[in-house]
């Protein structure tokens, strides 16, 4: 059903702080999802979730892929300074409201989106609305405040590099897309770190912080609840005048829990985990929002490190964008191909049928991880395989090198361009998918902040029974025909390799030729 404007307009009492029903575009998308458009196009939508608590949350049309080198490293500092002083309120005052929420508030940041989310006792709503705006609107930027945070920017970039799980998976997109757009890096560059100041941070935020690039989604609250507290906090923003063809909000990119991939995700660094770069305030008629598309290009790299317990090897592929009919197909074959560690508890939903595990997992016990990954952007994604072994030169009996591992990666990908896929498994691999994405959207923050994130571009949401209607359509021709399109030999796809550990890869291209994978 869906129900008119008019209708929703005469549900809306008088609003206190200066706008009428009259000045409102307001629409559902869903018989229990409902959104407004300010006057200063700002979208507020809601969910009904009946429960004690509400979540609420800002969701901005920001983050690394929009940084030149001109900003590079300043979506990872205007995360990490988040809640803290303000023009209107110190860090004491700030922690107190924080602490006597009773509940949790936090700002995240990826590569297209910025998000401050807040969970909380119904009645909080508003002073959590309060905090998210004063955050937003009034940052202070204290120069001891950023000096606390370069010293934990440079603690989180050693941890990070320490842990190859996490930094290989960055350092795979900037070989993939070329260290621009959706390859600039999710931590500020060590070098940038001393150059990012209050200037920097308010210029960048002037240009991405928009109304018409600003989402506020919330959960457990009256509709018109939500859209009097944006209206009272919000307001005073006013939109873009110049520059609206190009700076227009990007397209849905699906929370991390939803149609993604079982490896460990760049997403994870930190509560602040971000983005980032030089000195002078990016000018509002020259917004970040004009380099929005970011060009694959492929390629290697090998990262020398003998004292590695483990070598690494990832091989991506450039995947198909999130509003590209074929992203489900994708997304099905890469839970298809599933893995994980070389031990776990088992169990149903486990994924231990799933090819890495039955094909690889379990016949060589000198791998310890082999996991297939999908990371989905607006107009591009990385799929792909990794795999972590014992390396040769160790000394441990059944150690192997990267170009002993490779071919075994390598003819997991051809079995799915050459070999027919049982109705069985693939049926499997689809309700996997469609449990995994229904039971991540049991949390109330993951369906508010997947609600946010849709209006944010389809100002509209996207059922999950929408999603899984769709996964119930692919077949297994599917599958093969989109294995072809990403990395068949005429797909014109070329590979990205990245290898850190003892070895390098050696011939890599041989490889891919040998099992009829990829462009040559």
């Amino acid at each position: 059903m869906r129900v008119t404007t008019s209708s929703l307009i005469r549900r809306l009492p008088r609003p206190k702080h200066g706008i009428s029903p009259r000045n409102l575009s307001v629409e559902a998308s869903a018989p229990d999802a409902q959104y407004t458009t300010l006057p200063n196009k700002i979208r507020v939508a809601t969910e009904t979730t009946p429960g004690h608590f509400s979540s609420v949350g800002l969701y901005v049309d920001a983050g690394t892929r929009y940084e030149t080198p001109s900003t590079s490293g300043v979506s990872h500092f205007i995360d990490r300074m988040a809640f803290k002083t303000t023009e209107t309120r110190s860090e004491e005052e700030m922690f107190a409201a924080i602490h006597s929420l009773g509940g949790q508030i936090m700002c995240t940041s990826s590569r297209e989106a910025i998000m401050y989310q807040s969970s909380h006792f119904n009645s909080a709503t508003p002073q959590a609305l309060s905090l998210i705006a004063d955050t937003v609107l009034n940052p202070a930027f204290l120069e001891d405040e950023l000096l606390s945070q370069r010293d934990a920017a440079r603690y989180e970039i050693r941890e990070i590099k320490a842990k190859p799980e996490m930094i290989i998976p960055e350092i795979l997109h900037e070989v993939a897309y070329n260290h621009t757009g959706l390859g600039n890096p999710m931590l500020c560059p060590e070098d940038r770190i001393d150059l990012i100041d209050r200037n920097l941070l308010l210029g960048a935020m002037k240009a991405w912080f928009r109304p018409e690039r600003m989402v506020i989604a919330g959960s457990g609250m009256q509709h018109e609840e939500l859209v009097e507290l944006v209206d009272k906090y919000f307001s005073s923003l006013n939109p873009s005048t110049a520059h609206t063809s190009s700076s227009q909000p990007r397209q849905y990119t699906p929370p991390p829990h939803l149609l993604n991939s079982s490896a460990p995700s760049p997403s994870k660094f930190t509560r602040a985990a971000s983005y980032l770069f030089p000195t002078s305030i990016p000018a509002v008629s020259d917004p970040p929002s004009l380099l929005t598309k970011s060009s694959y290009t492929g390629g290697h790299k090998y990262m020398r490190d003998t004292s590695a317990e483990f070598n690494h090897l990832y091989i991506g592929f450039e995947g198909v964008g999130i509003h590209d009919e074929d992203i489900y197909a994708l997304a099905t074959m890469q839970v298809l191909l599933g893995g994980g560690g070389s031990f776990s508890a088992g169990g149903p939903g486990k994924g231990m049928y799933s090819r890495l595990y039955t094909h690889i997992l379990n016949h060589f016990p000198q791998i310890d991880h082999c996991a297939s990954f999908h990371h989905i952007y607006t107009d591009s994604s990385l799929f792909g395989l990794f795999a972590s072994f014992v390396p040769a030169s160790s000394g441990l009996r059944g150690g192997n090198t990267p170009s002993q591992i490779m071919p075994h990666l390598v003819h997991q990908l051809s079995l799915l361009l050459y070999t027919p896929i049982p109705a069985a498994e693939l049926s499997r691999a689809k309700n996997q998918l469609k449990s995994s994405l229904m039971m991540a959207l049991e949390s109330r923050a993951v369906g508010v902040e997947d609600l946010g994130r849709q209006i944010l571009v389809h100002n509209r949401k996207v059922p999950v029974s929408e999603m899984t209607d769709k996964i119930d359509l692919i077949g297994a021709e599917d599958i093969r025909r989109v294995a072809n399109r990403i990395f068949g030999p005429k797909s014109g796809n070329k590979p990205t390799v990245v290898c850190m550990g003892h070895e390098d890869t050696g011939d890599w291209q041989s490889v891919f030729r040998k099992y009829s994978v990829a462009s040559s």
